[in-house]
């Protein structure tokens, strides 16, 4: 099973920016795509982005369109999310995950493999 590694999340003022990584042991052969998901406290978690390994497809909320944006770096299996114009609602912990069913990536159901969060707290 693919191990997944985040790193990036941390603290940040509304209007501020991160960048979140994410390394897939495997380099991503054995996964369609990597997914980006949040979980604020007392909410379910939710999607927020995707993007195929394979012609780079990508995939966003509507909560974060415009604002975020992923990217992959095949040559060495990771994905990034740039994160800018943070707003408090955005705190949340933030998982990898990747695909083993191709589609659908909006789904948490369609990941198999996931990392163990990173948090993002943005201040008003």
């Amino acid at each position: 099973q693919v191990q997944l590694v985040e790193s990036g999340g941390g603290l940040e003022q509304a209007g501020g920016s991160l960048r979140l990584s994410c390394a897939a042991s495997d380099g991503g052969f054995s996964s369609y795509a990597l997914g980006w998901f949040r979980q604020g406290v007392g909410k379910e978690r939710e999607f927020v982005a995707a993007i195929t390994w394979r012609g780079a497809n990508t995939y966003y909320s509507d909560s974060v369109k415009g604002r975020f944006t992923i990217s992959s770096d095949n040559t060495k299996g990771t994905v990034h999310l740039q994160m800018n114009s943070l707003k408090p609602e955005d705190t949340a912990v933030y998982y990898c995950a990747a695909a083993r069913v191709e589609g659908y990536y909006s789904d948490s159901w369609v990941y198999g493999s996931w990392g163990q969060g990173t948090q993002v707290t943005v201040s008003s």
